[in-house]
This record gives structure tokens, sequence and C-alpha cells, in this order.
């Protein structure tokens, strides 16, 4: 086994987290995949992964080692994918990274869109609620809600989203319509506690900002599960304006305090800067931009 397949062997097994996920994903065996770890180990003369009987955790050094080898690797790709001629047509396996219930909604639809027009491609989501480091996780595109930090990402504006706060008609009709934000803490409250984009409650009111102290009695981990709570009729919850865009057009749910709401927070497609951007990556992001920036979910008409 040469150096190259030794570090994809490390990779895997690093972010697979154990040795025979790892020879799953790279249909070997599981002692080859050890052998090929342990013979890394030997070469370089150090300890990359501490294994006990249940888990595999990655060294100071195995930390390092792993970021050099997706640098390498990543050159070595691009350099082969630039010998085929792959940066003027898609192929490849694209890496890609969005939250749990966009990706569901939104994302889904776009991939398998995508993957119907480029044949040589495969997408491997992580759907997951929180904002993953690119690098360290061999990211090639993420969606991202919210405001960006300054970095040396490329970053495409495709929408926006409201924080918003909502409720069943027939909740509001039995308990009446919100007129100002303190009202909500003496309202019934389910919140979802995934999204640190929700984790804060804050207004803007006439006088300034308003920030609550949300008091829930039901608490829930996925936004789904609040929304579905809401839509029967159990309290009012506080969701991204697009998580219950389909609800609100069917009339299940109702938007309040409205006059109260925060400025939209954007949302971006990312991905990494180089020297040369592989077509798989060009051609999703292109394809991914234009398809996000027709949904009415996200770019809604101005409000009157």
């Amino acid at each position: 086994m040469d150096r190259f397949q030794e570090m994809q062997v490390f990779l895997a097994v690093t972010e697979e987290q154990g040795f025979a996920a790892a020879a799953r994903r790279l249909n070997m065996s599981p002692p080859s995949v050890t052998r090929a770890v342990a013979a890394l180990e030997e070469r370089i003369g150090t300890l990359l992964l501490a294994r006990t009987t249940r888990s595999v955790h990655v060294t100071e050094a195995g930390q390092r080692y792993v970021e050099d080898c997706r640098r390498i690797l990543t050159e070595l790709e691009e350099a082969e994918e630039s010998a085929a001629g792959s940066h003027a047509i898609a192929r490849g396996q694209l890496t890609l990274s969005a939250p749990v219930l966009f990706g569901e909604l939104f994302v889904t639809p776009v991939m398998i869109d995508y993957l119907a027009q480029h044949p040589a491609v495969t997408i491997k989501a992580l759907l997951v609620d929180r904002v993953v480091s690119m690098v360290d996780e061999g990211i090639d595109v993420a969606i991202r809600i919210g405001n960006l930090p300054d970095s040396g990402l490329h970053a495409l504006k495709v929408g926006e989203v409201r924080r918003v706060i909502c409720a069943s008609p027939t909740y509001l009709k039995t308990h009446g319509q919100l007129q100002h934000p303190d009202e909500l803490l003496q309202a019934q409250l389910v919140v979802a506690t995934s999204s640190p984009l929700l984790s804060n409650w804050e207004f803007n009111g006439p006088q300034g900002a308003i920030s609550i102290r949300p008091q829930p009695r039901l608490l829930v981990t996925a936004n789904q599960a609040a929304i579905n709570a809401a839509c029967l009729g159990w309290g009012l919850t506080r969701v991204l304006s697009y998580q219950v865009a389909s609800k609100v057009a069917a009339g299940e749910l109702e938007i309040v305090l409205q006059e109260f709401e925060q400025p939209p927070l954007p949302i971006h497609v990312v991905y990494q800067s180089g020297r040369k951007v592989p077509a798989k990556v060009r051609t999703f992001v292109d394809f991914c931009s234009a398809q996000l920036s027709q949904s009415s979910a996200l770019n809604p008409a101005p409000r009157d």
C-alpha cells in the first residue's frame, strides 16, 4: 500500500470514528485497515490514533496529520482532475453541509435534480444544526443561515429568513392575539433547543431592543417537533420562517408580533476558495444558487 492509500485509510478511520466502519466505506477488510494504520504509525514513529475496546480517538499528532492529509489528498485530486479534464466535467464525490430541516426541505430536492444532470458525481450530505469546519470536515459546499464571519470562503446570497413567533388559529382564538413580546412570559410555549439561531428571544420595539427569556412548558430537541406541537394547538413557538412557510400558507399556523421582528437573516451558499475550483463544486454551487434563489419561501415579496 502506497503512502497516498495509507492517508486515505487513515482519514476514513478518523471520519468514521472506527476501523470497521472505515473498512465498509473503503470496501476493505477490517484487518487490512488496522494493518495499514499500524504500518503508517510505525513508519512515522508516533501514535496517531488512541484505541480502546469501544472507541478510537485522534491524538494531537494525529489531528495535525489529518489536516495535512486532507490538504495533500485535495491537491492530488485537483492535479488528477485537471489532467483528466474534470475541471471542465463534473465528476467525483461532492461533500456538502446544511442545517437539518433546511436540508430536508430545500437541499434534498436540489441534490436529486443535480445528480440527474451529472451522472459522474456522487454526493455525501451532512445535515446538522451546527456550523461545521469546512476544512477540518472536508466540506466542499455548505449552506449557512445567519451573518457570516470574515473568512477566506466564497459566499453567494440566495435568500433570507425571519425569526418568527407562530401558533395555530385555534390557540390564538382561545388565548387571544399577542400585542407585545412581554405577553410571551405568560403564554404557553414550546421551544426547540437544536438551533442556536433561536436560543435568544430578542425583538425590536419602538423604544429599542426587547429581550425575552422564554419559560416553556414543553422542550424538544427538534424544530419539527415544536412545529407539530404548535400545529396541534398546544402553544406558541419560535422558528425560522422557511420552516413554517407551507403551514402558514395552508392556514395551519399564524405568525404573530411581526412588527417586533428583528431584521432577516441571510442564507448563503459557501465554498472554499482555491487556485482551481473543481467542476463538481462550481456546477453544484451554480445549480443550487439558481434553485434556491427562485424559492418564494426564501425570497418572499416585500411586505406592505
